[in-house]
């Protein structure tokens, strides 16, 4: 189905600013651009975050006819905006009749997935990394002393028993904080070397609400 033809059954133009739907809305259409950027929005702590800017070819509020989940984010027209808009019988004919448009969305659905993977992957290993942060600080803290230091291998089997870590994985954190020079590793001892640092980093664990 050519484009011109999809835009006479499907399209829209939405004005500047113009809000095309809200977080926690519920959705019963997805929209793929046409023409013009998009911006999509979510309210973090009471403040506006933008995830994204989409432009032409991308699309957006899939999970709406795919889950039929509430919007997840807001969407902002930035500039005028042209959009081909589908509800969930509108999508399935439009894919039926356009197997080059449903290829193209099964892509890019496929490379926001292996997107999200990478995210969450980089996520669970920041949180690693400040667990044993903050782990350390605490253990640093209760020695006192002038110049504490905690055993390497006691360190090692605590860690990844707490953290059901394997213990290599445990020292690979270890060694990129001294790498970071915010510890010390000699033989069988770890020494505290950046005391706000090591805080520092403790704290960017995320806190339930």
């Amino acid at each position: 189905m050519p484009e011109n033809i999809l835009f006479e059954k499907y399209g829209q133009t939405i004005e500047n600013g113009r809000v095309i739907f809200r977080e926690n809305e519920e959705g019963k259409q997805m929209f793929i651009i046409q023409d013009g950027i998009v911006r999509i929005s979510k309210t973090i702590d009471g403040k506006e975050h933008v995830l994204a800017e989409l432009t032409k070819g991308d699309f957006f509020g899939e999970m709406a006819i795919v889950t039929r989940v509430r919007r997840t984010a807001t969407a902002t027209a930035v500039g005028n905006v042209q959009l081909l808009s589908f509800d969930r019988a509108g999508f399935q004919g439009m894919i039926e009749k356009n197997s080059r448009i449903g290829l193209n969305i099964i892509d890019k659905l496929c490379r926001r997935l292996q997107h999200a993977n990478h995210q969450i992957e980089t996520l669970f290993q920041r949180n690693e990394r400040s667990l044993i942060a903050m782990s350390l600080y605490i253990h640093f803290m209760e020695k006192g002393g002038d110049e504490p230091f905690l055993a390497l291998d006691r360190t090692l089997a605590d860690l990844s028993k707490t953290m059901d870590m394997p213990e290599n994985a445990v020292l690979s954190q270890l060694t990129s904080l001294a790498e970071a020079e915010i510890i010390t590793i000699h033989g069988n001892a770890i020494r505290l070397r950046d005391k706000s640092k090591l805080s520092g980093l403790a704290e960017t664990l995320p806190t339930k609400r």
